[in-house]
């Protein structure tokens, strides 16, 4: 009897089920493809035991290892340490720099103390001094916070209060900020428990008050979930709600996680932002009205809207909105100073985090070094001021210059590109003119070899040649008849130039001298004339033999 099975026993037969290795393996392959990759996995063999598998069981073990250790993150810092740190990057604000600067000093030398203190057995009371940043828009509340974080090296993570709910209705969780610090700190719990949450705009959660038409109640409902945040509470690392965190926990459960799930946020400091429109009028009417009788007429009618601001206390918040436990939770409170064109002018020229800089990045991908003269600057900070949008009004301005000039240049080809005064007044005229000055690139693209002559030259000799786009077209021209390169062709033209030239300037440098189709016809012949011309006497005129001439010059057109 043959040993071979039947072939239609084979066919007949059911599919073998899949191995635990492969169900396991495929189960991993959809988690990662699904969830980004964000998911460990370990597998269990039929003992149970836990086997480290090929794509990152063993790095798991480590991370679990990594979160029994101590936090590496140290603070080491002072006020004014930070205070020169923010200088580099944003302009101005300097008491909002000193502001911040000591409350995020005081924060994690108080969270430094606590741990010190717990682990020796002792309890120290904290008060967190969470901070409010009021001002307009564009004047750099978030640049300082990002910076500040950058600084100490603790993740950051920005949200508008905008996007979130209420819990139960449709909108962000605001625990998921805590949850993002996490992310940010790449699992690491002990960093993420000493990183900074941001909120912008967080005015548009004030519920109405006074004169202001504000939000809905749900406003006050994600104020009153903000409050344990702020304060002390331990969050879920895996949100209710999200596939994604469910996901994550069961595979933790099933490789017998024994880390911590929750994350406290003791030592998380809170910094939230808003322009606060319509609070300075409540200011003032307290003012106006603590004024009347006695003071009264004190011209507080005067204050600006910042002034108005620096005087704003918990009470007029109150009345703009806030919850008064909400606010009480913001101790520290700061007003940033809006910007006028100067302080715009100061940010393209001295900030690390220059627009300009960008730009020239941006030109320069394409081969083109641009260059802003002062004076274009200068302009630019007076058309961005008028936007009244602080510093997002330079993007504003900039972007209706270059735009026309982002879309040409890379085709045209330029190597240099100034950026000046008569580019900012009128664009289209600036760029019209790069078109014409270009019209000979496309026509052949060794013309440029004649503009590389050119620069070697000034900066071999300190002389100036300026070719026009006729005399451009006729060495191209010139050079393909005769079979040479346009390089070589004007090294053997312009050979007797360094001599002759500093026979017509003198010892002197500096010299610009345009060169037209007739001039590089005949070199030789212009810069003979040039020569005899510069070293010709004078004829000195006096006023009668002038007023002779004019009187003979009359009789013959009578």
């Amino acid at each position: 009897m043959s040993d071979i099975p039947d072939e239609k026993s084979q066919e007949g037969s059911p599919p073998s089920p899949p191995s635990p290795e492969e169900v396991t393996r495929k189960l991993e392959d959809f988690i990662k493809n699904t969830l980004g990759g964000q998911v460990l996995f370990t597998r269990l063999d039929g003992n149970g035991v836990s086997q480290p598998g090929n794509d990152g069981g063993e790095e798991a073990v480590e991370v679990e290892d990594e979160e029994e250790k101590e936090p590496s993150f140290e603070f080491s810092h002072k006020p004014r340490d930070i205070k020169a740190y923010l200088d580099r990057f944003v302009i101005r604000q300097d008491e909002a720099k000193k502001v911040l600067a000591t409350a995020v000093c005081d924060h994690y030398n108080h969270a430094r103390m606590m741990s010190e203190a717990r682990s020796q057995g002792q309890v120290l009371e904290f008060t967190k001094q969470n901070v409010l940043i009021a001002g307009p828009t564009g004047v750099g509340k978030t640049y300082l916070v990002k910076h500040i974080a950058e600084l100490i090296g603790v993740p950051f993570v920005k949200a508008d209060a905008t996007k979130f709910s209420e819990t139960g209705y449709v909108g962000g969780d605001v625990d998921d900020l805590v949850r993002d610090l996490v992310a940010k700190a790449n699992g690491d719990l002990k960093l993420a428990e000493h990183g900074i949450i941001y909120l912008d705009e967080i005015d548009k959660l004030a519920s109405g008050g006074g004169e202001r038409m504000g939000r809905d109640v749900s406003g006050r409902g994600v104020q009153t979930a903000l409050l344990k945040l702020m304060e002390e509470t331990e969050v879920s690392l895996y949100a209710p709600n999200d596939m994604r965190s469910q996901m994550q926990m069961m595979f933790d459960s099933r490789k017998g996680r024994t880390g911590r799930e929750v994350i406290n946020t003791r030592n998380i400091l809170f910094i939230v932002s808003g322009a606060f429109s319509g609070l300075e009028k409540i200011v003032k009417k307290r003012q106006n009205t603590a004024a009347i009788g006695f003071g009264a007429g004190s011209g507080l009618s005067g204050e600006s809207e910042e002034g108005l601001l620096k005087a704003s206390g918990t009470r007029d918040f109150i009345d703009y909105g806030f919850e008064a436990e909400f606010i009480g939770r913001l101790p520290v409170r700061v007003v940033c100073e809006p910007l006028d064109a100067g302080d715009l002018y100061q940010i393209m020229t001295s900030s690390e985090g220059s627009l300009i800089r960008q730009f020239e990045r941006e030109f320069a991908a394409y081969g083109i070094r641009a260059t802003f003269e002062d004076g274009a600057l200068k302009l630019v900070a007076e058309k961005a001021a008028e936007e009244k949008t602080g510093a997002r009004g330079l993007v504003t301005a900039w972007e209706r210059i270059l735009r026309e000039f982002k879309f040409e240049l890379p085709s045209l080809g330029p190597v240099e590109w100034v950026v000046s005064e008569a580019v900012v007044r009128d664009p289209a005229a600036a760029l019209a003119s790069c078109l014409a000055k270009a019209k000979t690139v496309s026509i052949d693209p060794r013309s440029e070899e004649v503009a590389a002559f050119a620069r070697g030259f000034a900066q071999e000799h300190g002389q100036g040649l300026v070719f026009d786009e006729e005399a451009v077209a006729a060495l191209v021209a010139r050079a393909q008849r005769e079979g040479k390169g346009v390089a070589e062709l004007c090294g053997r033209l312009f050979e007797n130039f360094p001599f002759g030239l500093r026979l017509v300037t003198g010892a002197e440098a500096g010299g610009v001298f345009e060169m037209g189709a007739k001039q590089v016809a005949d070199p030789d012949r212009f810069l003979s004339d040039l020569v005899v011309k510069s070293h010709r006497p004078e004829v000195v005129v006096t006023e009668e033999e002038r007023r002779g001439i004019e009187v003979r010059e009359d009789a013959k057109e009578g």
